[in-house]
């Protein structure tokens, strides 16, 4: 799964990653990742002791963030559409305020809802609420500025005792600094966190992967087209994998550009 949030950072032009893992989940990662290098990114690891929230990954984060602008993304979501790799670039551009994605959805009581108006302002935003505003679920994908750390230090832990990242929404809100970008259709997005999204999610990959003849989240394929490695280090990483299918469509794609 960490393939799919990956490929979207590295779509977004972002080679700096922090992935933030339970201690007892850390050590299988690095077996997979590695620093990132073969990706021709630079990946680095924090750890959660607790399931504390998403908003707590700007504390575990701070000196890794530094004093630049961030982006959170879960490692189990899954996008894709046409265009996509635009928005994404033009959301990495933010250095004010906040920019969140939202889409449609027939069980947004599972989600945080965001309500717009008719210009597609941000009025309200709650999470999962008993009876939604509307149908517009967040993703789970958040652009913000530097100020992001500084609101999360002085964040409050819900009822069910995490630091909410809606709560961290709603202050942009409140300053009038929260943008929304609606994913209409032709995008499709999955949150995999039940059985039946999961099962939602690996039908949407597999028949899209079948009909076009592509890997939705081939991380080697991207880094090559956004220049963080070269046609020589793609195939050399290529000759080290074992035979699966993933090598075979690796070793098809860069056969074009020989």
């Amino acid at each position: 799964m960490v393939y799919y949030p990956l490929s979207i950072l590295m779509l977004a032009g972002i080679a700096e990653v922090l992935i933030i893992t339970t201690p007892d989940d850390q050590a299988q990662y690095k077996k997979l990742l590695g620093d990132g290098g073969k990706f021709g990114i630079s990946i680095h690891y924090g750890l959660q002791f607790h399931p504390s929230g998403l908003a707590e990954a700007f504390l575990i984060g701070e000196k890794f963030i530094g004093d630049d602008p961030v982006c959170l993304i879960l490692g189990d979501n899954v996008f894709w559409g046409p265009g996509l790799s635009k928005k994404l670039v033009n959301a990495a551009l933010l250095t004010d305020g906040a920019k969140v994605f939202g889409y449609e959805v027939n069980d947004p009581e599972r989600f945080g809802v965001v309500e717009i108006d008719t210009s597609g302002q941000a009025v309200s935003i709650d999470e999962k609420p008993s009876c939604p505003r509307s149908n517009l679920a967040v993703t789970g994908l958040y652009f913000y500025d530097n100020a992001v750390i500084e609101y999360a230090k002085n964040l409050k832990p819900s009822a069910r005792g995490e630091l909410e990242i809606t709560s961290l929404n709603e202050i942009y809100l409140q300053k009038g600094k929260l943008k929304v970008e609606v994913l209409g259709r032709g995008y499709s997005w999955f949150d995999t966190g039940t059985v039946d999204s999961l099962l939602s999610a690996t039908n949407f990959v597999q028949s899209i992967q079948a009909q076009q003849g592509y890997l939705i989240a081939c991380l080697e394929e991207i880094a090559f087209h956004k220049k963080l490695l070269s046609l020589q280090q793609v195939i050399a990483t290529c000759n080290n994998m074992p035979n699966s299918q993933y090598k075979r469509y690796l070793e098809r794609t860069m056969q074009r550009y020989v």
